[in-house]
């Protein structure tokens, strides 16, 4: 049985696969702080989770590159939710295009969101779980970040890093009572996999007819992941990089 009532943090909440992870944790029992960039987008997902699942929630607005703004939403979440037991780290961003097309503008935004932001968020909630001597920590890396992607060259070097990140802070907090895990999804019907659609069809195509289970992932199919890494369930499981991706790798 799940310990109830725990706080859950979820960042790039807003949408796809983030506002599946928070309704996931919502239907557990878990309070739930939808953090996004997008206020509208973080204020309508934590109502609908709220009528739906009957929780309370906190919608709070940070880019995940600014470490103030990062820390200031933490301290909001804690002050009207309580202490964050639990940290999805979702919120990534990418720009698609060959490698020698982009730009050292586009690196840093890349590197800034998804491996600098995904370190800072962590940073700001670990002193309390290590108080605590309790927490769990969920990175949302990629298969990119496991074997590559064309297009996404960037992308896969900051869920790579990710996934290095958790390996080694799962070492370093064990002895606190706190686990740290990656989930990687493959090729899941969001925003970001129609933009792959439309820069190259042919790529697209050819990547679904590879996977064994004959579909794309579902948000909900990543959820359901997260929500055992965020259970008691999972409490002798750390320091893992998990691929969802419907076969489409096996390492």
């Amino acid at each position: 049985m799940d310990t109830p009532d725990k706080v859950a943090l979820v960042t790039g909440a807003g949408r796809g696969i983030g506002a599946a992870i928070a309704a996931e944790l919502a239907a557990r029992g878990h309070r739930i702080a939808v953090c996004d960039v997008d206020r509208a987008a973080a204020n309508d997902t934590a109502a609908a989770i709220a009528d739906e699942h009957g929780v309370k929630t906190a919608a709070v607005v940070a880019d995940i590159a600014d470490g103030e703004a990062v820390r200031a939403a933490v301290t909001e979440v804690e002050a009207g939710l309580g202490p964050v037991d639990v940290l999805v780290n979702n919120a990534a961003i990418d720009v698609l295009g060959r490698f020698v097309d982009s730009t050292e503008r586009d690196w840093d935004r890349i590197i800034g969101v998804n491996l600098r932001g995904t370190i800072t968020v962590t940073r700001a909630v670990l002193d309390g779980m290590i108080g605590r001597e309790r927490g769990r920590i969920i990175h949302i890396a990629s298969d990119a970040g496991r074997v590559g992607s064309s297009g996404e060259v960037v992308y896969s070097a900051t869920k790579g890093g990710i996934i290095a990140f958790g390996k080694a802070l799962a070492r370093e907090v064990a002895r606190h009572g706190i686990t740290v895990n990656s989930v990687c999804p493959g090729p899941t019907d969001t925003a970001l996999l129609g933009q792959v659609a439309e820069y190259s069809r042919r790529m697209y195509e050819a990547t679904v007819r590879a996977i064994p289970l004959r579909r794309v992932a579902q948000p909900t199919d990543i959820a359901g992941v997260v929500g055992f890494l965020a259970s008691d369930a999972a409490a002798y499981l750390t320091g893992q990089s998990i691929s969802v991706s419907g076969g489409l790798t096996m390492l």
